[in-house]
């Protein structure tokens, strides 16, 4: 099985990078959302959803979120708050990314945008640890729509049951399957290993 994985895509935040956008919009809610109802908030507002397709800027995300939240918060201490949720890379994912790229090529697919991964490029050069790098904000698509998955299997040219997608959210796997991909839901570094062990993909010749 593993001889048939052509390439490893990521998610990024969640499952190779710490973000802390979930557990602060449910702070921020002082009661009224749960963690899973923050999550969904994410995947499906509007708002998010038209910021990381790279269509609004960071102080109108700030006010249309609060708008469909109706928040107890300012914009300026949500807009701080949010330029601190991205953390980097979390505990051996670098490590992880370059031992895997010795044998096997990696992309990465994030709903991002560019504030977040300007600073991931600038202070960790998230960038450089892929072979190709596909950003909602750059790309104008958004998971979990079909037409990301379809965009990423064109650009790299090969037939979508040669990758290997690591996602934590369900409903972005969930649509990676619908595509051909083989995907599989993984939160943090420690579950990525696991699930590539049981591919027979690490450890690697040599380790």
């Amino acid at each position: 099985m593993k001889d048939d994985i052509k390439i490893i895509l990521f998610d990024l935040g969640g499952v190779l990078v710490t973000w802390n956008g979930v557990e602060g919009l449910r702070d921020f809610s002082e009661g009224k959302m749960t963690l899973e109802e923050s999550r969904l908030f994410w995947l499906n507002s509007e708002w998010v959803r038209e910021f990381e397709r790279g269509r609004c800027n960071a102080p109108e995300f700030v006010k249309g979120v609060l708008s469909e939240l109706d928040f107890p918060v300012s914009e300026d201490r949500v807009l701080e708050a949010f330029l601190d949720w991205d953390r980097g890379p979390m505990p051996g994912a670098v490590e992880l990314l370059a031992d895997l790229r010795s044998r096997y090529k990696l992309a990465c697919l994030s709903n991002n945008e560019e504030i977040h991964w300007n600073r991931l490029k600038s202070e960790y050069s998230v960038d450089r640890l892929f072979d190709k790098c596909y950003l909602s904000h750059e790309i104008g698509m958004i998971k979990p729509d079909p037409d990301i998955y379809e965009y990423v299997v064109d650009d790299l040219g090969i037939n979508p049951s040669g990758v290997l997608f690591f996602d934590d959210n369900p409903e972005c796997v969930d649509a990676a399957r619908e595509s051909g991909m083989r995907a599989f839901v993984t939160r943090g570094v420690t579950e990525v290993r696991r699930q590539l062990e049981e591919f027979g993909m690490l450890p690697l010749p040599g380790d």
